[in-house]
């Protein structure tokens, strides 16, 4: 089992300057039995490139128009399937380790621009003011549309101390405004810790890296000893993009029952078909010594808790608040989460290059995919007192126009999310219509809410669940429509209920093989 952990060590997002994907490292290239290939189609490529290489209107390097070429191949894919050059894959990895040189943002495409996904905390984007759903249309005075990600990405970079001028258009506020941003080495702290009041602890995770288990470990024993008497937890994942699936499944466990199910995968090859416990070795990284979570109160398997999550919640999030979620060991509240389903293998290519291939769904433990729908809260509640206006100008998985498809979603449930989407965007523009002048204005200069501060309008509720208080739900039209439709337990069930899941998920995902067995100790070496 420690060999396939090794060919399948997962990633769940590209974090700062980098795009939204689940990813998944290999430590060597596995090929498979291949069908012959198309000789007519290969032809034609040959006489396309040469056709370029001979009329073009200028020369044209044979390298870079054959990278271009594996470029497009890839990215045609899915959202998430990419060539990585030399400079992406030397990013990919330092992102892995938390630090990196850039802005501090998460980034993917919508309609020809850049969009952000998310600042990093703490980072010099955050405290530019660069807000989630922001749309980059101009990098230095360059147009980013026709842009690829990857030179976007590659423009943003540049040396600690530099400055960089981004054109922002934010929809929110239905204007377009410049900010320049000085460039810096990233260092991601992706745990923080806080006692937002006495006998409740408050615990961020910002990404999923090769330290965020350790760290989490630490700041959980921390809280032990502050709150020796700790009666409810909330578990904040909200902008987390995701990470290493390693740490994803070692911070479920540190919430779960021992060899309890965190995640299943279902691809083509047998390496894809697995079911991750969280056990040491599904969670162990090169960089442990010893078992991190040895030594974390058994307090923390039993406190009722809380997990807040938003439309940026993706990934390796997903895959948490789907874990804990179906145990019963937490209700989620907040909004539905981005509904990334999938994961990305990162195969070597040469010594410096990969490839980034969708090779695998993944399903909760209970078999369910969350692809294009994304994990859905037992609470929906907004992220600010008087609701969320924008939320219909979120951008989730099912938006991109070469998303993958959810086999386990009829059309007409497809259909009907849409429906119900175009519905909210028509109550969005009443509303807008009906405002003042001077609530305009409120709106453009709403900052965005601190997490984890006493102007946390979701962490508020959070606690009051927790403290058997009354909850300001959702105003939203969407996620109350999804929480209605929500299978398994209502909002008002207790946090903590005796598990409802089988040992091992007896469902079928339907993409075909039932997920593989679990690992045994036998097995695990």
């Amino acid at each position: 089992m420690r060999k396939n952990l090794k060919n399948f060590g997962l990633v769940a997002v590209g974090v700062a300057a980098g795009a939204l994907a689940t990813l998944q490292i290999s430590a060597s290239a596995q090929q498979a039995a291949l069908s012959p290939l198309p000789l007519d189609q290969l032809r034609l490529f040959a006489e396309v490139f040469g056709q370029i290489k001979h009329e073009y209107v200028e020369p044209v390097d044979d390298k870079k128009l054959l990278t271009t070429a594996i470029k497009g191949m890839a990215s045609s894919l899915d959202p998430h399937s990419s060539y990585l050059d030399k400079t992406d894959y030397e990013e990919l990895q330092e992102q892995t380790k938390g630090r990196f040189a850039g802005l501090g943002i998460e980034i993917s495409s919508e309609d020809g621009l850049i969009k952000v996904i998310s600042p990093i905390e703490d980072t010099p984007a955050f405290r530019a003011g660069i807000r989630p759903g922001d749309l980059i249309t101009r990098i230095n005075d360059k147009p980013v549309r026709g842009m690829t990600l990857d030179k976007a990405v590659k423009q943003m970079r540049g040396e600690p101390g530099t400055k960089v001028t981004l054109t922002i258009f934010r929809k929110s506020d239905d204007r377009t405004f410049p900010l320049t941003v000085t460039r810096a080495v990233i260092r991601v702290q992706s745990v923080k810790m806080k006692v937002p009041e006495a006998g409740y602890g408050y615990i961020r995770i910002t990404s999923f890296q090769e330290r965020t288990v350790p760290d989490l470990a630490a700041k959980l024993q921390d809280l032990a000893r502050q709150q020796p008497n700790l009666k409810g937890l909330v578990l904040d994942l909200r902008n987390n993009g995701g990470g290493l699936l390693q740490s994803a499944v070692g911070v479920a466990g540190a919430f779960l029952p021992d060899n309890a199910v965190v995640v299943s995968t279902n691809g083509q090859i047998a390496d894809a078909k697995q079911t991750f416990r969280d056990t040491y070795d599904n969670y162990r990284l090169p960089s442990f010594d010893s078992d991190p979570l040895k030594n974390v109160p058994e307090i923390f398997k039993k406190v009722p808790t809380v997990v807040l999550t938003n439309a940026y919640s993706a990934s390796a999030s997903e895959i948490v608040a789907g874990a804990l979620q179906d145990h019963y060991r937490a209700l989620i509240v907040g909004k539905t989460t981005f509904g990334k389903g999938s994961v990305q293998t990162v195969r070597p290519m040469t010594a410096d290059t990969a490839l980034r291939l969708t090779t695998a769904y993944y399903y909760t433990p209970s078999g369910k995919s969350i692809q294009n729908q994304g994990v859905r809260p037992d609470v929906p509640v907004d992220q600010y007192a008087d609701g969320d206006p924008d939320d219909a100008l979120v951008t989730r998985e099912v938006d991109y126009s070469n998303h993958l498809a959810n086999t386990q979603d009829p059309d007409e449930e497809q259909e009907q999310r849409e429906a119900d989407r175009l519905e909210q965007l028509r109550i969005l523009e009443e509303q807008n219509d009906k405002k003042t002048p001077e609530q305009r204005r409120k709106d453009r200069e709403r900052k965005p809410v601190e997490f984890g501060s006493s102007d946390d309008f979701m962490l508020q509720q959070a606690l009051n669940k927790l403290e058997g208080k009354a909850v300001v739900e959702s105003k939203s039209y969407s996620e109350r429509k999804l929480a209605q439709n929500k299978p398994g337990r209502s909002a008002s069930a207790p946090i903590v209920t005796p598990p409802a899941l089988p040992a091992t998920p007896d469902s079928t995902p339907a993409s075909g093989a039932p997920p593989a067995s679990a690992p045994t100790a036998q097995q695990s070496k």
